[in-house]
């Protein structure tokens, strides 16, 4: 637990949901979530953001690359250092080329990337703005690749990980440790 900089208590009332939660996340990603323990001292938030989640996660229409430089490029923007912690650890555990996934803050550069990884980078980028700064030529470049369910996703993901990082951020909460655990060198 991060807690040092967390401003809300990551030690939730012990309660049968609470029990419940922390044993299903030590079981599944080997540690209790901070977001979850924050979210947990309002049990009808938790449970809602636990099945919103799991019901994200299947989603399957968008290639997985695509959809991991998407999220990892909102929380870059935001600038939640939790949501790269963890999208970093949960994307290369789905395979996701680590490669790529550490060089996302300087994706212009960078040569790892092809030509609509940018193109999806950039939407993400321009989506997470304050007031979004999509345009109409954004979406047709994407169009050029992506089926319309596709980019419904994409458009999706961008905003499911706007919410999650805004909402991390806000509270306080930071890196919890997980890139570590993935046996890859940091940047």
């Amino acid at each position: 637990m991060t807690t040092d900089t967390a401003r809300i208590p990551l030690d939730p009332p012990r309660t049968p949901l609470t029990r419940a939660a922390g044993w299903w996340s030590r079981r599944t990603f080997g540690a209790v979530l901070d977001p979850g323990a924050a979210m947990a001292h309002h049990p009808r938030v938790l449970l809602s953001q636990v099945r919103y989640e799991k019901s994200v996660d299947r989603w399957r229409r968008l290639d997985p690359t695509l959809k991991a430089l998407a999220v990892m490029s909102a929380a870059t923007t935001i600038g939640c250092s939790w949501c790269l912690d963890f999208g970093f650890w949960e994307s290369s555990q789905r395979g996701v080329d680590p490669a790529k996934l550490r060089d996302v803050p300087r994706w212009r550069d960078s040569p790892v990337y092809s030509d609509l990884e940018r193109r999806v980078m950039a939407y993400a980028e321009a989506m997470t703005a304050t007031p979004p700064q999509v345009t109409d030529e954004m979406v047709a470049d994407l169009r050029r690749d992506l089926d319309d369910a596709q980019l419904v996703e994409l458009t999706m993901m961008i905003s499911v990980e706007n919410s999650r990082s805004r909402t991390n951020a806000a509270l306080g909460l930071t890196s919890q440790g997980f890139r570590d655990r993935c046996g890859v060198p940091g940047r």
